[in-house]
């Protein structure tokens, strides 16, 4: 119960500060222009491949006693975690996020100019209407993000009782050779993926009748 509940606290934590910072970030860069923007774009449009231990090597290095932040003492605990699993969920959400309110603010623009908003105050309009679209993209992260293995075994540790989570934990069962409880958190893990896919499908579905 304690790995579970450590994994869930984490990936979690990195969904909503994702979203935190992702989602208003992709609405600007979705109505903003200036020079190099579309190097932004291409940049949070290839970070979304970001493999896992390179995030994890990032982070380590920051993190690490000679980086720049090992004043903080942060390696090795939970919030090392979930900086590095934020670091592999923002670009999703951004690139997700610009491009969903991109398209809605060619389809609304006229409209929303006529009620008097302009770009920076019809991005929580946007944003609220492509809600439904844009959950896809935190499921994506959540699901990026609770079954990744590299970057919170690298920052992490895997110190029982403290940083070990599912999927850390499945990884050394398996190598210990004790499939029961490798087999056990596997299930649990995607069946925790699938009821919150689930619900959200559920919720999407409740969103559209409504509108419809």
């Amino acid at each position: 119960m304690q790995i579970i509940g450590l994994s869930l606290r984490v990936t979690l934590s990195a969904v909503l500060i994702a979203c935190l910072v992702g989602l208003p970030l992709g609405a600007a860069l979705a109505l903003s222009r200036f020079p190099g923007r579309g190097v932004v774009i291409v940049t949070f449009n290839a970070l979304m491949g970001l493999p896992p231990v390179v995030a994890g090597l990032i982070v380590y290095l920051m993190l690490s006693r000679s980086g720049p932040l090992g004043a903080l003492a942060l390696l090795f605990t939970p919030t090392a975690m979930i900086i590095a699993q934020t670091l592999l969920i923002l670009p999703i959400v951004v690139s997700l996020t610009r491009s969903v309110v991109e398209d809605l603010w060619d389809e609304y623009r006229d409209q929303l100019r006529s009620l008097g908003a302009g770009r920076l105050r019809s991005v929580p309009t946007l944003l609220w209407d492509g809600r439904v679209s844009l959950l896809t993209g935190v499921l994506a992260g959540f699901g990026r993000a609770s079954a990744e293995v590299g970057a919170v075994l690298i920052v992490g540790g895997n110190i029982a009782g403290h940083t070990r989570t599912m999927t850390t934990a499945i990884t050394l069962e398996t190598s210990r050779g004790n499939l029961g409880l490798a087999v056990a958190l596997g299930i649990i893990l995607l069946s925790l993926t699938l009821a919150l896919n689930a619900a959200a499908w559920g919720a999407g579905q409740w969103a559209r009748g409504r509108l419809g």
